[in-house]
């Protein structure tokens, strides 16, 4: 910093002492209110710099001369920092030093905001440690610089050497410090500020209650996130959204959508961000009413329009089945960036709308949206979904090509999703094979799940084997393998992979199924027990499946991976979780009304061809979202046209 502001004083030697008057006029328009020539120096320096005529008040400042004393140069600095005007703040600073005017504490400060706001942080950092004096706002403003520039490492060593010169830390110390305490290392560090602010009985403040919870939270360690919000004191939008955001990144939607209802009955003040986080609740709930509800709410609070908060109501509407309001809010957008378009393409290809994706996509390109990355793998998931296979491989082409976006290893996983969808086993493990790139758990998944789809027993060998020495303790690979043993009827070998599994003591995550009824959330587990109308249930799909039979429905029997007889076999397929769903919605929710059933694994062929018929049978709408898309089963058919 020092060379430049030196190499500006060699530059213009005179600059302080006489500036010709007639330059003052070159190249600026004319003024739309007059300069009082009587106004003493600082009032003119002030009155151009509140009337944003920068420039001229920089050559009034070379005009004065050492006339300048603080109030001109915090006029100038003022206005330098307003405009993001780093040329202009360095000639500042540079005639300070040429007039050998000494900046207070103040002073010095405003120079660390200056180049901070402008991102040149090193020249912030050289006045800070030229500063003989430092009270705590210079230190913040450093801090604070390094933490919003993503230089955790700096932010935390320079709040150590804060410590080490006695200055005692205040709440927006804290708080900015603890943002950066994140990273591997950033709950450590988080801890032991969080006991500093204990230390120093900061821990009851707004601002340092809010970093801490956001901490934890960001850390995973939403319980902890949870004590901090549950002692404070009192409470903002800004910790109340903290928390709801916590529970509903790390997958905790009941909890996040309980606490926002709770808090909402507590007058809680909402902000977009608030709505976004809870939007994304209900997104994983697949919650419709309640996100009409929130929609409703969004409406009536009157929130200026804001493009990230209409992408949520997109994403939401789309994972709760319901594609016709997300693209009423898509159409809706007087902006829309590439986030919502992603948004919208995503929603199509979930929903196994191939042409749809397709046909959006390219009106993306007509309206001259530059796509990126996330656009590309949506576009290819969508025609993996819809099962347009020679449409996504020309999409793939042209980015190899170097049309578009280069191809990740994301990009290359879709074309194998693609190809293994279609049937295509072998000729995905050829193209994995042949990838620029190392092949990822991901990628060597998505072919398995298509090995056990389409019952190839030799490739789902090969590449369970991968995965096992990729990611030994995955249970989800030795139960599809198993699987895929169970269909080609070797119940020998898938004793031995339950063995195996217990030998690594690995478990499979369990299969739950869930249906919203009145404000309440039912949850189904395989063979529930406990929930109170569990023998009505049980009686229900004892009905359901005897009335579906008569219309021709068959049992699946090769979903069942268990080596026992037909009887058995399919009382074992009436327990699953979403027959389960299913039954407790025919029995609760009111004629003409479609029944939504979640599932968090993929449907099984028996679960899918079940309600195929029941909504034939009974006339009623089904919407069924598992772990890989959406299936809309009306009147016998399902969108997924068997697919999936």
């Amino acid at each position: 910093m020092m060379r430049k502001i030196t190499e500006l004083l060699l530059l213009h030697p005179n600059r302080l002492s006489s500036v010709a008057p007639q330059t003052i006029s070159n190249g600026i328009p004319p003024p739309s209110r007059q300069l009082n020539p009587q106004l003493p120096p600082s009032s003119k320096l002030k009155f151009l710099c509140i009337n944003g005529r920068l420039k001229e008040a920089i050559l009034e400042m070379a005009i004065q001369g050492l006339e300048v004393k603080f109030d001109g140069y915090d006029s100038l600095l003022t206005e330098c920092i307003n405009q993001k005007a780093i040329k202009e703040g360095r000639r500042v600073h540079a005639h300070m030093i040429k007039s050998r005017y000494l900046p207070p504490v103040y002073m010095n400060t405003r120079l660390i905001v200056l180049y901070s706001k402008c991102g040149v942080l090193e020249d912030a950092r050289h006045v800070l440690d030229g500063m003989a004096e430092r009270n705590i706002v210079s230190w913040t403003a450093m801090i604070s610089a390094y933490a919003q520039r993503g230089r955790q490492a700096e932010a935390l060593g320079l709040f150590v050497r804060m410590l080490e010169t006695g200055m005692p830390p205040n709440e927006f110390t804290f708080a900015t410090t603890l943002t950066v305490c994140t990273g591997p290392c950033g709950l450590e560090h988080g801890r032991q500020v969080h006991s500093l602010v204990i230390k120093s009985n900061f821990e009851s403040h707004i601002f340092v209650g809010s970093s801490l919870l956001d901490m934890y939270a960001k850390a995973g360690r939403i319980h902890e996130a949870r004590v901090v919000f549950d002692e404070l004191p009192e409470r903002d939008v800004v910790s109340c959204t903290a928390i709801i955001a916590g529970y509903a990144q790390l997958g905790f939607d009941e909890e996040a959508l309980e606490l926002y209802l709770k808090l909402q009955k507590e007058g809680m003040e909402s902000n977009y961000v608030t709505y976004a986080s809870v939007l994304t609740a209900l997104s994983g709930l697949a919650a419709l009413d309640y996100g009409q509800q929130v929609h409703n709410r969004i409406i009536r609070s009157e929130l200026p329009s804001n493009v990230v908060l209409q992408n949520s109501l997109i994403d939401m509407y789309s994972k709760c089945g319901s594609l016709t309001y997300s693209r009423r809010v898509f159409d809706s957008m007087s902006e829309r960036t590439v986030i919502s378009w992603n948004a919208m393409l995503v929603g199509y290809g979930k929903h196994g709308l191939g042409r749809q994706v397709l046909d959006l996509f390219k009106l993306m390109r007509g309206e001259d949206v530059q796509p990126d990355r996330i656009t590309f793998m949506a576009v290819l998931s969508g025609c993996s979904h819809g099962g347009l296979v020679d449409e996504g491989l020309d999409i793939f082409n042209s980015m190899v090509q170097g049309k578009d976006v280069e191809p990740e290893i994301e990009h290359y996983g879709c074309v194998v999703d693609l190809l293994g969808r279609a049937g295509l086993v072998e000729k995905a493990l050829t193209f994995i094979k042949q990838m620029p790139f190392e092949p990822t758990a991901a990628i060597w998944g998505s072919l398995l799940g298509a090995c056990r789809v389409h019952a190839n027993v030799p490739v789902g060998e090969y590449v369970a084997q991968r995965l096992f020495d990729i990611e030994p303790q995955n249970a989800g690979n030795y139960v599809i393998l198993s699987n895929i043993f169970a269909a080609a009827g070797r119940w020998e070998d898938v004793i031995n992979m339950r063995q195996k599994m217990k030998e690594k003591t690995v478990m499979k995550e369990p299969g739950r199924s869930w249906i919203k009824l009145d404000r309440t959330l039912h949850t189904f587990h395989v063979g529930d027990r406990f929930h109170p109308k569990r023998e009505e249930i049980s009686a229900k799909i004892r009905e359901l499946s005897a009335k579906i039979k008569e219309a021709g429905y068959v049992p699946d029997l090769s979903c069942v991976l268990h080596d026992v007889d037909d009887e058995q076999k399919e009382r074992i397929l009436l327990s699953h979780s979403e027959k389960m769903a299913m039954a407790f919605g025919l029995m609760s929710v009111p004629p003409g009304m479609p029944i939504r059933v979640v599932k968090n694994l993929r449907i099984c062929v028996d679960c899918h061809n079940f309600a195929k018929f029941v909504s034939r049978v009974y006339e009623r709408e089904i919407s069924l979202r598992d772990s890989n898309r959406f299936h809309h089963v009306v009147g016998g058919a399902c969108s997924c046209r068997d697919y999936w």
